[in-house]
């Protein structure tokens, strides 16, 4: 269990932030169906991109790393019809290969680690068999499929996790007939969706948009790309808050123009009286007098966590609403973020769905536990400019999920963090 000692400072100056997360996993899955040679890049090796990586291996794609480039041939994809799964803590790489697996008719066992077992995998359990996927589960992992997944009408709910719509969308175009993916609830997350939209038409397969849900053509082919994956908007957020709390900071290297929600973090920031300038693939955030607004979280679930220690930094009361799915992530998101925040000397409260964040303007400081759940470490850090004494992250090491040298960019721009238990 790995815990550092971040002493309060203010953090200045300019950093880029790693490639996308969701953007990387969506184009190595492409590139893998394409069943030809890609490059993927640049790419940042998380433990989450990692158990992606590995499961386009099992699948029978060679791939090789060069600096941070990630060269994929899968002209042999089709060789093996059994595959054993390991997704590590990666929920994304979970429920986007169960259909894809199903749509090449392999037969997988899947695992992962961490609270992953416990995740929902329920809507796939419900809609795959109907379609010619056996599961085997005892509710959650190991899961066992057989059987090739066939074309026809999908149904299932939008407000559980948009990772299941994905999952299908990737995978219907490579089966004979075409599909409708049927929406039972409100879409959200659509930003993640329209993302994934994206970078299937840049490997040559489309998604039709309909008033019911999308609609997908079958036999498609993925045709092989040399991508490029955007800046991620949702590691910008933790330096963008950073800078609103204290200090200027210019982030480097994420589009305005971007598909992914996340980068709705500008508009937010703006509503809280932070200054914000954006250009072509930057943003500068300067510290100014913030105040406490009402925030809709149903699209931008990933920014919770730092826009919570927002909210303990400004005068007033923040809510957060439409964010009980944060419950059912890496930890519970809505109470791990109000314990973090109330063990520095915040005032946070749980609703049903949300958080209620009484503005403090700063925090005492203390001991944070990151729950093995890298937003929570990573939004403890940040909570630490405001802290007027000492703040001690637990389970620092679970950064390494989706940020690996997110503590090295923090002591650029002038964190003071020491490691004090490595164990």
């Amino acid at each position: 269990m790995a815990e550092v000692l971040i002493k309060p400072s203010k953090l200045s100056g300019t950093v880029t932030v790693p490639p996308s997360k969701s953007d990387c996993h969506r184009a190595i899955i492409c590139g893998a169906l394409s069943m030809g040679k890609c490059t993927i890049s640049p790419i940042s090796l998380s433990e989450d991109i990692k158990a992606t990586i590995s499961c386009i291996n099992a699948l029978g794609a060679e791939t090789e790393i060069k600096g941070d480039t990630l060269t994929i041939d899968s002209s042999h994809l089709f060789s093996r019809c059994k595959a054993d799964f390991n997704c590590n803590e990666s929920g994304s790489t979970l429920r986007f290969f169960i259909p894809v697996a199903g749509a090449l008719g392999i037969e997988g066992t899947f695992t992962g680690s961490g609270l992953l077992p416990q995740r929902p995998i329920g809507i796939y359990l419900d809609t795959l068999p109907k379609q010619g996927v056996e599961c085997e589960t005892e509710g959650g992992l190991p899961l066992k499929i057989k059987g090739q997944l066939k074309s026809g009408t999908f149904e299932i709910p939008g407000n559980v996790s948009s990772q299941f719509v994905t999952g299908l969308l990737l995978a219907l175009p490579l089966l004979d007939g075409d599909s409708k993916i049927i929406l039972t609830s409100p879409l959200e997350s659509v930003g993640y969706i329209n993302m994934t939209i994206d970078t299937m038409k840049r490997f040559g397969v489309d998604v039709e948009v309909t008033d019911y849900g999308y609609f997908v053509k079958g036999n498609q082919h993925y045709t092989p790309q040399d991508y490029t994956v955007q800046g991620d908007w949702s590691q910008a957020a933790f330096f963008m808050v950073a800078g609103a709390l204290g200090g200027e900071i210019t982030v480097n290297g994420i589009d305005p123009n971007s598909t992914q929600g996340d980068k709705e973090i500008c508009n937010l920031l703006k509503r809280f009286g932070a200054d914000v300038t954006t250009t072509e693939n930057s943003v500068t955030v300067k510290k100014s007098n913030l105040r406490g607004i009402d925030i809709d979280a149903s699209q931008i679930p990933d920014l919770v966590p730092v826009l919570a220690v927002c909210g303990a930094g400004a005068t007033g009361v923040t809510k957060i609403y439409n964010a009980e799915r944060l419950r059912i992530k890496e930890s519970d998101r809505l109470k791990t973020t109000m314990e973090a925040i109330n063990n520095l000397g915040g005032m946070v409260a749980q609703l049903d769905d949300g958080l209620l964040i009484q503005g403090v303007g700063s925090l005492n400081g203390g001991k944070a536990e990151g729950c093995n759940d890298h937003r929570i470490v990573m939004a403890s850090a940040v909570a630490s400019i405001i802290a007027r004494n000492d703040v001690i992250v637990t389970d620092s090491h679970a950064i390494k999920k989706s940020y690996p040298d997110f503590f090295g960019d923090f002591k650029k721009l002038g964190g003071n963090v020491n490691v004090i238990n490595n164990r």
